[in-house]
């Protein structure tokens, strides 16, 4: 059973197959991120709410940062696909144009959503990563299954401009534009002076900004 927040005396559980106890230990650091965000990721811990020694951690997260990574991939794999299901909930418009309008929005709608719901794991998604000797910078930055927030984001504008709404010249870098500022106003509501903006307002706001970054492309 597994050991909980409160039981600091629950005994260790040596039963794990391999592939549980890794699976079981990036769970733990989920968790761990999202009600404390990435500072909260550690690896004792983790192996603590997963019930083993610490010990038997390092066969499969050799230190903290391995494990953050791992959680940093899931909480980013995460928010693709709340990206991708919003994405999806979207209804053929009148015109292909009007719908690749459509699905930007959804995105960048996906993205405060759940910068707000998600608040931890979206921090943890984020974080500033500590340079580890032998680092693979493209995998560091990839998800679980290959899907990245800013892939999604760059389908959408392939959108736009096979719809004829942005213009092949100006497509190239877009997605550094329209994810510079998105990620500013959600950053702006979970850090920032917005924080106690009401829902509705923050809503409102998201849609008059996603406005503004369509026209400005």
């Amino acid at each position: 059973m597994r050991a909980s927040s409160e039981d600091p005396g629950a005994p260790a559980r040596a039963t794990y197959r391999h592939g549980d106890l890794h699976r079981a230990l990036l769970e733990a650091g989920i968790e761990l991120a999202r009600s404390g965000g990435p500072q909260a990721v550690v690896l004792r811990e983790a192996t603590r709410r997963a019930g083993v020694a610490p010990n038997a951690a390092y066969r499969h997260f050799a230190s903290r940062q391995a494990l953050l990574d791992a959680v940093r991939m899931a909480a980013l794999s995460a928010l693709a696909h709340a990206m991708e299901r919003e994405v999806a909930s979207v209804r053929r418009a009148r015109n292909s144009a009007a719908y690749a309008r459509d699905c930007l929005s959804a995105v960048g709608a996906a993205y405060l959503r759940f910068a707000q719901e998600e608040t931890g794991l979206f921090r943890a998604g984020f974080a500033v990563r500590e340079p580890v000797e032998g680092d693979q910078p493209d995998a560091a930055n990839a998800s679980p299954d290959g899907v990245h927030p800013f892939q999604l984001l760059g389908s959408a504008l392939d959108r736009m401009v096979e719809a004829g709404v942005l213009s092949p010249a100006r497509r190239p870098g877009a997605e550094y534009l329209a994810w510079s500022a998105v990620h500013g106003l959600a950053l702006l509501v979970i850090d920032g002076p917005l924080a106690g903006m009401p829902r509705k307002e923050i809503e409102a706001l998201g849609r008059r900004l996603l406005e503004m970054v369509e026209k400005g492309l």
